[in-house]
């Protein structure tokens, strides 16, 4: 029984950031019989966990709490964003806030009943109420990682640090565990995108607005097929290219833009391509044209050279806030999963959205099959040819391409062929998407990297399957002119609140369409946080702005 109204000061507390929590802590046992509570020697409250013999287990120190949270939290340092796994009494918690560049604290907890005992008992209001403070009770592997993805932006927090409090994750080691397993695969996945967002993100700010122009016109729906072919750059390509010439009039060609170069030259003309790297290096693949007009498929984030080429273009979205931004409020695109990280990953999404429900491929390595890196007629032998001098011939150009990152001799039969941690990587993504496909994915063997498929039994036959619906359809002109569009998403970035110094507390004060612009400038802010270490948030904000009026300004008429 709740007879201080602490449980309810808690809970009115809990729900200004957390009301969900509220619902399941209000049905919880409060009179559990889990804690037995203590008093330190310097009188503050220590909740001990009663095991099953009755013995009581101190979740703190029973001499001095608060120093002992102070000296396991630490002082300053670039963690700005702290998991705490166990609530206990709060101390850590506490120590933590009291840290001046402390962003965020997360907690996670397991056992409700055990949560509202604590709950029942400790007056906690102080850290509900404080906004950079978090509670996450007993929540799934689904929803934990979710949580974690959501809540952690490296530009806006910095570095992350998971603690654990010892005497309570020992209680529940299994669920614990799991936790920290979750926790550490997701910010792995953050930190692989917070690296590519701090190299390319002022180049796809740039190159999106410039795009704009090329998406007012009106364009034809996707073809709907279901064989399709898709040539990577990989060695095997020249290999199996034979083969690919005697199905060339089965099924639709998709060819990766690095591939293009080597079709062309074997005189093999793809239905389509597909290009995602937004930098001015990817125009290489196209100098010797696109023969035919041949439709190009392009990241809206795509240098503004390839969608100024004389040929029927196709814009996606890989997933950049700004393009989703754009695509919500001006002019509807489709979301290709590029999630794998390469050409050639998502040109299979664009077949599985074209209707595919057979994709074969072709060159796909994952690998440099005898030390080699890219078929030959690609781009990167012209670019080393033109380079080449008599102190770098072009040989020891392609060497020093090679060894530029670390590599892992394997062999392969009579063969062999090095690897590297990104390229397995990225095999192990396909890998992965080929588990969740309708369609059936077939790799033509290759010298390079074995690349295991999925052969699930419930997959729908050609006769069964139907073409999912297109996320966006082409055909719909946009109701402003895309100048009229960027004045008004311009005039939304300058009328940003100005920034304090808590930074979950100004994400608390964005609603709306505030919110959503300002995640759109988020990955030019890693970039420009990449080039100013140690920069605070409210600085970064106001050179992200900055640099994000500068850009949009030079592409409207003055």
């Amino acid at each position: 029984m709740d007879k201080s109204g602490i449980f309810k000061r808690n809970l009115i507390a809990i729900s200004k950031h957390n009301p969900e929590l509220c619902v399941p802590l209000s049905k919880a046992d409060i009179a559990g019989h889990r804690y037995k509570f203590l008093i330190s020697r310097t009188g503050d409250p220590v909740p001990a966990l009663l095991d099953q013999s009755g013995f009581a287990r101190p979740l703190h120190s029973t001499i001095d709490p608060q120093k002992e949270a102070e000296r396991l939290i630490g002082m300053e340092d670039e963690e700005n964003f702290l998991i705490l796994l166990g609530l206990g009494a709060g101390y850590y918690a506490e120590a933590a806030l009291r840290k001046n560049n402390t962003s965020m604290v997360l907690v996670i907890e397991y056992n409700m009943a055990g949560l509202a005992e604590l709950l029942n008992y400790l007056d906690y209001t102080r850290l509900f109420l404080d906004p950079r403070f978090r509670l996450l009770a007993d929540p799934s592997e689904v929803v934990l990682e979710r949580r974690i993805l959501e809540m952690y932006k490296p530009a806006l927090y910095g570095g992350i640090r998971v603690v654990p409090l010892r005497s309570r994750t020992s209680a529940d080691t299994r669920l614990f565990n799991l936790a920290a397993g979750i926790i550490s695969s997701a910010i792995s996945k953050i930190s692989g995108d917070y690296s590519v967002q701090a190299h390319f993100g002022k180049r796809w700010f740039s190159n999106i607005i410039r795009n704009l122009k090329y998406l007012e016109e009106i364009q034809r729906p996707l073809p709907s097929v279901k064989r399709i072919a898709i040539t990577a750059a990989g060695p095997s390509l020249l290999l199996q290219i034979g083969r690919l010439s005697e199905k060339r009039k089965e099924v639709f060609l998709i060819a990766t833009d690095t591939s293009l170069p080597c079709l062309l030259h074997s005189g093999i003309i793809p239905d389509a391509v597909i290009s995602i790297d937004c930098q001015h290096i990817s125009y290489y693949h196209f100098m010797g044209g696109l023969p035919g007009k041949i439709p190009l498929y392009t990241d809206l984030a795509s240098p503004p050279l390839l969608a100024s080429m004389p040929t029927q273009h196709y814009f996606f979205s890989c997933g950049h806030p700004l393009s989703g931004y754009i695509s919500g409020k001006w002019r509807a695109l489709p979301e290709l999963d590029s999630s794998g990280g390469n050409v050639t990953y998502a040109a299979v999404s664009l077949a599985v959205h074209m209707g595919a429900v057979e994709i074969e491929l072709y060159g796909a390595d994952y690998s440099y099959p005898q030390g080699i890196s890219y078929a030959r007629g690609t781009y990167i032998y012209s670019f080393f040819a033109k380079r080449q001098n008599r102190l770098s011939p072009l040989e020891a150009q392609a060497s020093a391409f090679l060894f530029r990152t670390p590599l892992e001799k394997k062999i392969k039969g009579s063969s062999w062929y090095y690897e590297t941690s990104i390229l397995s990587s990225y095999r192990e993504k396909l890998e992965e998407k080929s588990e969740s496909m309708e369609a059936v994915l077939t790799v033509m063997e290759g010298t390079g990297a074995p690349i295991r498929i999925s052969r699930a039994e419930n997959r729908k036959t050609v006769s069964q399957y139907r073409r999912l619906p297109e996320a966006a359809p082409y055909n719909r002109k946009p109701m402003l002119k895309h100048e009229d569009f960027l004045f008004g998403y311009r005039n939304l970035i300058g009328n940003l609140p100005s920034p304090g110094r808590i930074t979950a507390e100004y994400l608390d004060l964005l609603k709306g369409e505030e919110l959503a612009v300002f995640a759109s400038m988020l990955p030019s802010a890693a970039a420009l946080k990449q080039r100013n270490h140690g920069i605070s948030f409210g600085e970064l904000l106001e050179v992200t702005k900055k640099y994000c009026l500068k850009e949009i300004d030079s592409v409207l008429p003055q």
